[in-house]
């Protein structure tokens, strides 16, 4: 483990359990709320540390925030560090996915959620925007003319970066690559690479709360672990690949209520994909929840963790340091992109607009103002402005 630690075991879990609870935004967010508590408020890791997680997350596939979390978990602690934290993060959103799945369930459907999103959407993009400006600071440089000079290639892959994400509406996982491959290469060249050709490079009841079918359940443990093995990046990234199977391959779920599960994950704290809970939940039951969450999460879990100690070991090597700023540069950039994404879906009139601004604008003028508070406001004047219009 990479020095002595400044926090505790139960200490971190009860972050993370927290930050699970009141975590709204999506993943920009989320990876901005760690930075901010644990780096610059609490310093219990180190800017570097940070860095180096949020690269190997972005290189393992499965949900960016979730993966950041048990690689925070993993500095100090090992693998116990590493499912304490994980657990905690993703736990207190599965619980509530779950008793909205049974809400659902009686009720039929929920309108009334959707009213509730069309202001919580807007004020998250507010928030995450906040939380870009701060990453794209931290990671790649200031927005003054020497930073420009200086780290011109890093600018062009962020830059590179946003536009792929906007256009695509996913994250490139080879762009990562080949970012932090070039930076490398110009930084700091291995001396293996002046020596010899470069070698092949492999990188790593009513509600229907027991209500499950055997065959269903085996179909959606193979499809989500499916999803979280091959699907990289963001909950931006994974909804387009759900739609697909969920809707149009094995029709378990009808459009409407896809939507309705995209609301669900969007409204509630955690990370974005904890949707898979709520999907499996109208699918399958408790069960159906439970093995879609965990087969969702597991590759994930198991990717950090194999990749964390050999990826800390070499992390002092200059030419790692530039492979990492590289892919860095490019990550940030693409949560940029899924800003701009998001905003493109979730501002879509003046209402909206002012919410996101006016959350912005909060965020930073507000010193005391939390996240949770500015998410219940919004809420309330989302379903007053639709009763209004």
């Amino acid at each position: 483990m990479m020095g002595s630690p400044k926090y505790t075991l139960k200490e971190i879990a009860l972050y993370f359990l927290k930050l699970g609870t009141w975590g709204f935004g999506g993943p920009v967010a989320l990876v901005g709320y760690m930075h901010r508590d644990l780096v610059e408020q609490k310093q219990w890791l180190t800017e570097e540390e940070y860095k180096e997680g949020l690269a190997l997350a972005q290189l393992a596939p499965g949900p960016l925030a979730a993966q950041l979390g048990i690689y925070i978990g993993f500095v100090h602690y090992g693998l116990l560090g590493a499912t304490l934290t994980g657990l905690a993060f993703v736990l207190p959103s599965f619980i509530m996915v779950v008793i909205l799945g049974m809400i659902y369930q009686l009720y039929g459907g929920m309108s009334w959620m959707r009213d509730v999103f069309y202001g919580v959407g807007a004020a998250v993009i507010g928030i995450i925007a906040i939380s870009a400006y701060k990453l794209t600071i931290k990671s790649v440089g200031k927005l003054n003319l020497q930073s420009l000079k200086v780290n011109w290639l890093l600018w062009a892959f962020y830059v590179m970066a946003i536009a792929v994400t906007v256009i695509t509406q996913q994250e490139q996982i080879l762009i990562f690559i080949g970012c932090g491959l070039i930076y490398m290469l110009v930084k700091s060249p291995p001396r293996w690479i002046k020596a010899s050709a470069i070698n092949p490079l492999f990188l790593f009841a009513e509600t229907g709360f027991w209500d499950y079918s055997k065959t269903t359940l085996i179909q959606i443990g193979l499809f989500f672990l499916k999803a979280g093995t091959f699907v990289f990046g963001s909950g931006l990234a994974i909804v387009p690949f759900l739609h697909a199977g969920v809707v149009n391959d094995f029709h378990w779920l009808t459009e409407n209520e896809f939507v309705d599960a995209v609301a669900v994950a969007m409204i509630t704290p955690g990370p974005v994909v904890i949707t898979v809970g709520f999907i499996g939940y109208l699918v399958n039951g408790f069960l159906g929840a439970s093995v879609a969450a965990l087969a969702t999460f597991t590759p994930c879990f198991l990717f950090t963790v194999v990749l964390a100690p050999f990826f800390k070991k070499i992390a002092k090597n200059a030419s790692i340091k530039a492979f990492v700023d590289g892919i860095t540069a490019a990550v940030i950039g693409a949560l940029v992109g899924s800003v701009i994404v998001i905003a493109g879906k979730s501002i879509i009139d003046i209402p909206t607009a002012v919410i996101a601004l006016a959350s912005g604008c909060s965020l930073i003028y507000i010193r005391k103002l939390q996240e949770p508070q500015l998410i219940a406001v919004a809420a309330v004047l989302g379903v007053v402005i639709k009763m209004l219009i």
